[in-house]
This record gives C-alpha cells, structure tokens and sequence, in this order.
C-alpha cells in the first residue's frame, strides 16, 4: 500500500537542503497522538520506505514536487493518509510546504523492480561498512545478503518461518552506484548504495507472490524507513 504527496514550496528552497533524515523526521511528526507515534522509538524493521522527492531540482512556487511512502502495514498507510488530508501544510527541515494533493493507492505486483531510491546492503555492520561495488564486491555476494535481508524482514513481519531456495532475482540491469551524504544534528555521514534500471525474477509462483508484494511495499536491502531500498513495479519494455 503507498500514500502520494504532491506539494509546493512558498519560496525558493535549495534541493540539498532537504534530506532523507528531514524527510523521515516529518513523517515521525504525522505520527504524533496516533498509535504509531512510538514508531520511531522501535528497535529493529519498521517496516516502511519512501521515494526520493522528484524531480529532483530546487523547489520553487507554482512547481510542485512528489514523495510516495509505502509500507506493508495497512494501518500505518491509513494513518498517515488521513493525517495528511486533515492537513495543510507539512514541514521539512524549518520550511514550510503546501499539500496539494493526497492520494492513497496500491500497485499489483509485476515480476520485475526498478528502485526509486538507492538499495542499501552492509558489506559487514559491526565495521559500519557498505557494500559497494566500487571496491569489487560482486553481485553474488549482494544477491545473497540481498536475499538474507528480505527473508529476515517478511518473517519478521508475518511472525513466519518462509524461506526461499532460487535466487531473489534472475535478470538485473545495473544503474549506478551512488554515496548519499546525510547530515543529522553535528553528524556528518555517508551511506553506499546501488539504483537499478530493473530487477526481474522470471517467474513468481503462487507461492511467493505474498513475499514479492511484500518486498515491493516494505522495500530492498536496509534503511527502508530513512528512504533507502525504495522500488516500483515496472513494464517490460521499458
């Protein structure tokens, strides 16, 4: 299930000023006097992504931008839709920004992906380092920590013992790697990640269209809830 934003600034606003963390913080904010305001204290999945904010250029009046959240969790998807109807404004970092259309919508599941922000994959979390394909990791060893990922996730989420023998995916077509460099209070960091034109799996069986849907909604790889591993069904063809 996803919920669409489309909105506009008031005033001229540098893009860079905007990031993952301010949009992950006004999330939070919509959150607050629901039963989901202590999500942000939650150790461990949350459970959701969100789209990075395009196009991707400055904001400027009469030039509306887009964000698109997704989540597994019906209830999540409807809190934070009926919040953003009842309101008028939503906040980034200290600017404000006019809602200007709310839209709750869910896609059917295809059999292959295109991201619509950076996957994200620890090379080794203890050290706090990314897999990049920059320093030669191959694309088994992200396959599989791709694959040991999504499985953790689902059976988090559905309290479940699903595993999953084949490969998650069959036929990939690489984008580029990408460094996003965020900022939270003083800190100043840099996280790895890889955007892809398309990643197909041949076939979904009935078996694992539960856990495709799921992948699709709940995102790939780690830091879905701060915009990371955000994807879309896609058309073949294109």
């Amino acid at each position: 299930m996803r919920v669409l934003l489309r909105f506009e600034s008031a005033r001229h606003v540098s893009f860079s000023k905007i990031n993952k963390h301010t949009i992950q913080g006004m999330l939070y904010s919509f959150l607050k006097g629901t039963r989901y305001e202590e999500l942000h204290r939650k150790r461990g999945f949350k459970f959701f992504s969100f789209s990075d904010i395009f196009p991707a250029n400055d904001f400027y009046p009469g030039k509306k931008k887009t964000l698109i959240v997704s989540s597994p969790n019906y209830g999540l998807i409807n809190t934070w839709y009926h919040q953003f109807k009842r309101s008028r404004y939503l906040y980034l970092s200290d600017e404000a920004f006019k809602i200007h259309e709310v839209k709750k919508f869910s896609l059917p599941l295809k059999n292959v992906f295109e991201t619509g922000s950076p996957v994200v994959l620890y090379k080794d979390n203890t050290q706090g380092t990314y897999l990049s394909f920059k320093r030669n990791d191959d694309l088994r060893f992200f396959l599989t920590r791709l694959k040991e990922n999504a499985v953790k996730k689902y059976n988090a989420f559905y309290d479940d013992e699903f595993e999953i023998e084949e490969p998650l995916f069959d036929v990939m077509q690489f984008r580029k790697e990408v460094v996003v460099n965020l900022k939270k209070e003083e800190d100043e960091f840099a996280i790895i990640g890889s955007m892809w034109k398309s990643m197909k799996k041949l076939y979904v069986d009935k078996d694992n269209r539960k856990f495709y849907k799921f992948l699709m909604d709940t995102g790939l790889g780690e830091k879905n809830s701060l915009g990371f591993g955000f994807v879309n069904p896609k058309k073949e063809g294109k």
